[in-house]
């Protein structure tokens, strides 16, 4: 059966980019014009998931209304004759079926997923974290459709895996494993944020899963760990003593919005590839760092 489900978690404060996180939820911050959260909506949608669950909390009104049409705006762009913009706004709420579920408390990644128990059931489902965007080398295949065909060939939980720099180390669920064919790795050990000299190898998980539902017995079973939180890394390690589970260690680039610079990187960098201002703002860095 093909996995047809996603669960994306949006529910965290995101402290480090306060104050603008006051009263915008960091998942809605832009890169260039698209909020983060829309690109791995968009990611879904290329990768054949019909069905999106997001995970809100107190403050994140603002996502469900990203996704919901509005109408007036429509009204407003038809009006002027802005066709092109008329269409990029319907898109955003017809694009998928999208669902939001409320994390009525801070409790880890693993406590936000479980939120998607009733709405997944007993199928596998994606998993993709709101603050992450992922690029594929191969622009005709995301990474997440990847991922699916070994799900598919497997019938096992994959995980999305990325080699990082040993100071990057600690800030990641970090896996171990064995090579298989490609780039694809049967996976023995996980660590959450390990020190690098503790890591079994520096392939990061990088914010992409996919999943059995069993997922859901282990995070139930999981008992609180850094941070006082249900780290998902420590149910995947319960499930890994019954289950398969395999990464891929992808061919493409993480941007990660979760820190102030690595979010003024990846729109630098994903502004370079606009055609609308790629070239501009390529003139404009070559100016500052001369002038500088």
């Amino acid at each position: 059966m093909p996995v047809t489900k996603a669960v994306i978690p949006a529910a965290g404060f995101g402290t480090r980019f306060l104050p603008a996180t006051k009263s915008l939820p960091k998942e809605m911050l832009p890169v260039v014009d698209t909020p983060t959260i829309q690109h791995v909506v968009e990611e879904c949608v290329q990768s054949g998931i019909t069905d999106i669950l997001i995970v809100i909390g107190r403050g994140k009104r603002a996502i469900e209304e990203h996704f919901s049409s509005s109408s007036e705006l429509e009204i407003r762009l038809e009006e002027k004759g802005q066709t092109g913009l008329l269409n990029q706004i319907r898109r955003i709420s017809t694009m998928a079926s999208i669902h939001f579920a409320w994390q009525k408390e801070q409790n880890g990644l693993g406590d936000a997923v479980s939120c998607g128990q009733t709405f997944v059931g007993s199928d596998p489902f994606a998993l993709l974290l709101g603050d992450t965007i992922l690029r594929s080398n191969n622009p005709e295949k995301p990474i997440l459709r990847q991922m699916l065909d070994v799900f598919e060939e497997k019938q096992e939980s994959v995980v999305a895996l990325e080699e990082v720099e040993p100071h990057r180390v600690s800030r990641y669920g970090i896996a171990g494993g064995e090579n298989l064919d490609g780039n694809v790795i049967k996976l023995n050990q996980l660590i959450e944020k390990p020190a690098a000299e503790e890591a079994p190898s520096r392939l990061a998980i990088a914010g992409r899963y996919v999943f059995r539902p069993e997922i859901f017995h282990y995070i139930a079973e999981t008992p609180r760990g850094k941070n006082n939180e249900i780290q998902l890394t420590d149910a995947m390690v319960l499930m890994l003593q019954n289950h398969g589970m395999y990464g891929l260690r992808f061919a493409g680039k993480r941007y990660d919005i979760g820190n102030k610079l690595d979010f003024i990187k990846t729109n630098i960098e994903l502004g370079l590839q606009r055609e609308d201002i790629g070239q501009d703002l390529a003139d404009y860095l070559k100016r500052i760092v001369t002038e500088t």
